[in-house]
């Protein structure tokens, strides 16, 4: 079980829960990414030539709430990295504002096993957390959406952890914050064994924004909770380094 969450410090999660998440620690507080990647992930193909299909799936991050234009979402900056390897690549984003687990695996999960995917990404948590989602619910929901994936279709699959929400103005030095801390931590461990139980691909976005988003506000959008631009090109840069190396060489 994760220990009660500290503001300030790192979460601190059991010997089971570091193995599974694969996070580097120090390199996520100095600003790196900590993935994992187990032998069982998928790769991209070594066909540069390939029509590369990438399909994301989640919720209003993944839709791109708080960013200036499409291309300034983190999904438009992951396409645009793959057009530089695979010219003819194409992106489908099924993001909405609002999901929760139960929700992409409702009313994404089937459209992205039609697209027949080479790569997908998937961001889902914090509406489960805020609509007050058991952790268990979460978990068997975010199973189902792997299993599916892992089962329909070959695609690489790349999924991030939750930021820690209680890091965000919206939550910060508000009577919530301990408590939004906790599950986000909660959250994560539950997410980071299903990945790696699924042998798909982890991104650190938690020690990260604990890290990064109290000392550079500008991470933020307006709203004090999505991403603004600078944000979405941040979380671009860890989730690309979670899904460059499964490019064929």
């Amino acid at each position: 079980m994760v220990r009660p969450h500290a503001r300030g410090g790192r979460g601190v999660v059991t010997a089971r829960a570091l193995a599974a998440l694969a996070l580097v620690g120090a390199t996520a507080l100095l600003g790196g990414c900590g993935w994992l990647r187990t032998e069982a992930a998928r790769g991209l193909p070594g066909d540069r030539s390939a029509e590369v299909v990438y399909v994301a799936l989640g919720d209003s991050t993944v839709e791109g709430i708080g960013a200036s234009s499409e291309e300034a979402t983190y999904v438009g900056r992951l396409h645009a990295r793959l057009r530089a390897h695979y010219p003819r690549a194409r992106v489908h984003n099924l993001g909405v504002a609002g999901a929760t687990s139960a929700d992409v695996l409702a009313a994404q999960i089937e459209r992205a096993v039609e697209l027949g995917p080479n790569l997908v990404t998937l961001s889902v948590g914090p509406n489960d957390i805020t609509g007050r989602v058991p952790v268990e619910v979460f978990e068997r929901n975010v199973r189902a959406i792997l299993a599916r994936l892992r089962d329909a279709t070959r695609a690489a699959v790349v999924v991030n952890s939750l930021p820690d929400l209680a890091v965000t103005p919206r939550f910060q030095r508000t009577p919530m914050a301990d408590a939004v801390g906790r599950l986000s931590a909660r959250f994560n461990e539950r997410l980071a064994t299903a990945v790696a139980e699924h042998g798909f691909v982890l991104v650190d976005l938690y020690h990260p924004s604990r890290a990064e988003v109290p000392a550079h506000p500008e991470l933020v959008s307006r709203d004090g909770y999505h991403p603004s631009d600078a944000g979405y090109a941040r979380w671009a840069e860890l989730l690309w380094a979670g899904i460059e190396p499964l490019i064929v060489r």
